[in-house]
């Protein structure tokens, strides 16, 4: 069994846990008490490279990175400093997630707000509407074609955007066959966990020209925002780089100008 294996798993015994608790009857009436879902395609539809930033206590690769008691200051934090959007880890066992934490986020900041998990029923993408979450991860490497289009087509029935991540050029083919408007390509390999940046100047020219492509893992600092947006990043996903400093929002900034035009061939210049 791979690590991804491991995280489904516990996701799946997780959510099923919260399904006798919390029925899909009375997830669906919260979700539907909620205004609509941020247009994130329409927003990041301009010159700059759009920054993501996570709200992530732990990984596998690093175990735990940081504390934050507080999410919903982080988050404003990462709001202060220029985030396009905040992503929020709500896997509990090895990210030390929850959905509270998505919760407390979404309150806080006014960008579109991402849960990110291991989304393998839809009930989890429910869940997501109903804590106010405008996009939602799917894995591609954690779902067949089936239960990938299923799942794909129910996050766009809510007015939300899947984020649809790809680690190789076989799911990039998947994920063009999909439809996906938004895919991420992460460069962290999923059998030995580490980075290798070139991933994405590798996977990216597979994917259709009409899909926004979010740069994920690997952000170190503001030169890995131009090397991406180089490659032909629409947008970066950062985690560690960020929830590990001392000044959230200087260190999106940085980033954040780093990418101002990038869209248009102008990082770097």
């Amino acid at each position: 069994m791979t690590w991804l294996d491991g995280l489904v798993t516990g996701a799946t015994e997780d959510y099923r846990r919260r399904v006798a608790e919390t029925p899909l009857a009375e997830v669906r009436e919260s979700a539907d008490r909620l205004p609509p879902p941020r247009d994130v395609l329409a927003e990041w539809s301009g010159p700059d490279v759009a920054v993501i930033c996570e709200v992530k206590r732990a990984s596998p690769s690093k175990g735990r990175l940081a504390d934050i008691p507080a999410p919903a200051h982080l988050a404003a934090e990462y709001a202060r400093g220029g985030a396009a959007a905040i992503s929020v880890l709500t896997e509990e066992r090895r990210f030390l997630g929850s959905l509270d934490d998505l919760s407390a986020v979404r309150d806080a900041v006014h960008v579109p707000v991402l849960r990110k998990d291991f989304i393998v029923s839809e009930y989890q993408v429910w869940e997501a509407r109903a804590r106010g979450a405008d996009l939602v991860l799917l894995i591609v490497a954690a779902l067949d074609d089936a239960r990938l289009a299923a799942l794909h087509e129910l996050v766009a029935q809510l007015g939300m955007t899947a984020l649809v991540e790809v680690h190789d050029e076989e799911e990039a083919a998947r994920a063009a066959a999909l439809g996906a408007l938004l895919i991420g390509v992460n460069a962290r390999n999923l059998k030995t966990l580490e980075v290798d940046r070139g991933t994405f100047a590798r996977v990216a020219p597979m994917l259709p020209g009409s899909a926004l492509k979010v740069a994920e893992s690997g952000v170190r600092d503001a030169r890995d925002v131009i090397a991406y947006a180089q490659a032909g990043a629409d947008a970066v996903l950062v985690g560690e780089a960020v929830v590990t400093g001392v000044d959230a929002a200087t260190a999106v900034g940085d980033l954040v100008a780093a990418g101002k035009g990038g869209r248009g061939g102008r990082c770097g210049s």
